[in-house]
């Protein structure tokens, strides 16, 4: 079995609780014996992949197999091209040198559902939306991705992987792939 779920910002991608205010998802009626392929950490929303099948972490996680992850960035300030030139080629974080991706500002922005609590609002630091395709996926690392070159991460959100897109499935709710949806997860 292979789940969608959508993680709203405030949950954690383990089934128990850590003692913080933020809901496990055990709380979202999930199938039994699922568990998370990966994980968001519980700032981040978006597309999280959950399964009962054994060997699927390493078909997706390995960044070996190079299988694309992409996530939308809510960034302060506008990125120039040089910037996302930079991030692109892969910039050095807590030591390390992230591997090249794929970056581009998002135009038009877009339209997402609004966040509880909301981002905070800036009137004079303006923010914009880009979108990265990696291949890798370290603790936080877009966000220090982000950090490095000068832009901080507002809003976070994992809209696809592979070639499976979040698509219009709500905030909270889960569902089971079909077999052609399986596919544009696995290839």
């Amino acid at each position: 079995m292979l789940v969608a779920f959508h993680k709203p910002y405030g949950v954690l991608s383990q089934f128990t609780p850590d003692g913080s205010p933020n809901r496990p998802l055990s709380e979202f009626g999930l199938p039994p014996r699922v568990y998370p392929l990966g994980r968001l950490d519980a700032d981040s929303e978006g597309l999280l992949l959950l399964s009962d099948e054994a060997g699927l972490n390493t078909r997706l996680l390995d960044p070996e197999r190079g299988h694309p992850r992409t996530y939308w960035a809510q960034v302060e300030r506008i990125p120039s091209d040089e910037s996302l030139g930079r991030l692109a080629a892969g910039v050095t974080i807590q030591g390390y040198q992230t591997r090249p991706c794929c970056v581009t500002r998002i135009a038009p922005q877009p339209v997402v559902a609004p966040r509880d609590p909301p981002i905070r609002f800036r009137k004079s630091v303006p923010d914009c939306w880009i979108e990265l395709e990696l291949v890798e996926g370290r603790n936080r690392q877009v966000r220090r991705m982000t950090a490095a070159i000068g832009h901080a991460t507002l809003r976070l959100m994992r809209v696809k992987i592979g070639q499976f897109a979040l698509a219009d499935l709500a905030p909270g709710k889960w569902r089971e792939l079909t077999l052609a949806e399986r596919h544009l997860v696995l290839g």
